[in-house]
């Protein structure tokens, strides 16, 4: 528990608001009705509270990248009652994770486990600071494990779990009874806004890889492959002669990405990603995002009826477009 701490960040959204001249018929006789469209810049303050992990013995603290959004301040808070000023040193807003520093080594950590050893039924307990209480402890057990498609986050693989979390909890631990890190608690599916006995956790094992490459870098850098793809239908395995729905059909590739130029096509089926079978498109999208450019990536590919071995050796993602600033009068 003293490894878990509260988290309060202080978000500055900037909003544009009409302004309150345009509907002044003075204002409007001079200039006109187009008057109405001049706006003016509005901040706004917001406090977020969440909870997060202290990792290792250098201050670093996991929590969702949600928690600390847009913050101008993180203040975290510690079980003895101490309260202190965090530093961001990077996050990933694809897997919804961020790191945090602060100025104390000497801080209590927990011990990352590996989520992939994890079962359904398994045990789990649930620390965190739902609704800005302070440190509550729930218990639960795996739910489910591999969920996706929540719509959640870009790379989704959550733990599912009726462990109670509630507003509050994003960030906090999900441990099992060994008192290892297996998860960080980030969502709950809920028609009223609390608690319902679903609620999910980014495991162990995809967040390591995260801490990893932030510690390392700064940033998340992973592997451009150059393929869309979509979910092979009962209707399309038919067509090609599938056993099941297993796999991920190509819908696009890029003609000048590492997929065009390994020999990958639109319409050809990825059944196999280094001999791991491929579940769905989800699945291909999860297991290409843990490798780096560089990597190669041997699969196995349904094409006219035949199984083929293409290896797709990875690329540096392109460099994102700058945005063109919203020029607004005012």
């Amino acid at each position: 528990m003293p490894a878990v701490v509260n988290i309060s960040s202080l978000q500055v959204v900037q909003a544009y608001e009409s302004s309150p001249l345009a509907m002044d018929p003075f204002f409007r006789q001079f200039f006109g009705d187009g008057f109405g469209e001049f706006v003016v810049p509005r901040e706004r303050r917001a406090l977020s509270l969440g909870s997060g992990v202290v990792v290792d013995g250098h201050g670093t603290i996991l929590t969702n990248y949600h928690v600390v959004e847009n913050a101008r301040e993180v203040k975290v808070s510690l079980m003895d009652g101490r309260e202190l000023r965090a530093r961001p040193v990077g996050f990933d807003s694809r897997t919804d994770l961020a790191v945090l520093r602060v100025d104390d080594p000497g801080l209590p950590s927990l011990v990352m486990g590996d989520s992939e050893r994890l079962e359904v039924g398994d045990i789990v307990l649930a620390i965190g600071n739902p609704f800005g209480l302070g440190q509550t402890v729930t218990m639960g057990i795996v739910s489910a494990i591999g969920r996706g498609s929540l719509g959640l986050a870009d790379y989704e693989d959550f733990i599912q779990t009726d462990a109670a979390i509630n507003p509050g909890n994003s960030g906090g631990a999900l441990i099992n009874t060994r008192g290892e890190l297996v998860g960080i608690n980030t969502a709950i599916l809920s028609r009223s806004g609390g608690y319902q006995g679903i609620g999910f956790a980014i495991p162990a094992n995809m967040v390591r890889d995260v801490l990893d490459s932030i510690l390392k870098t700064g940033r998340v850098v992973r592997g451009y492959v150059g393929i869309e793809a979509q979910a092979v239908t009962p209707e399309i395995a038919r067509a090609f002669g599938l056993s099941d729905t297993h796999g991920a059909l190509l819908s696009g590739v890029d003609p000048q990405g590492p997929a065009a130029r390994a020999g990958l096509r639109r319409g050809d089926v990825v059944l196999l990603l280094r001999d791991r079978v491929i579940l769905s498109d989800d699945d291909l999208r999860l297991q290409m995002s843990h490798l780096k450019p560089g990597d190669r990536a041997p699969l196995t590919i349904l094409r006219d009826g035949r199984r083929l071995p293409i290896e797709v050796v990875l690329g540096e993602p392109a460099a994102p477009v700058p945005s063109r600033p919203v020029r607004r009068r005012g």
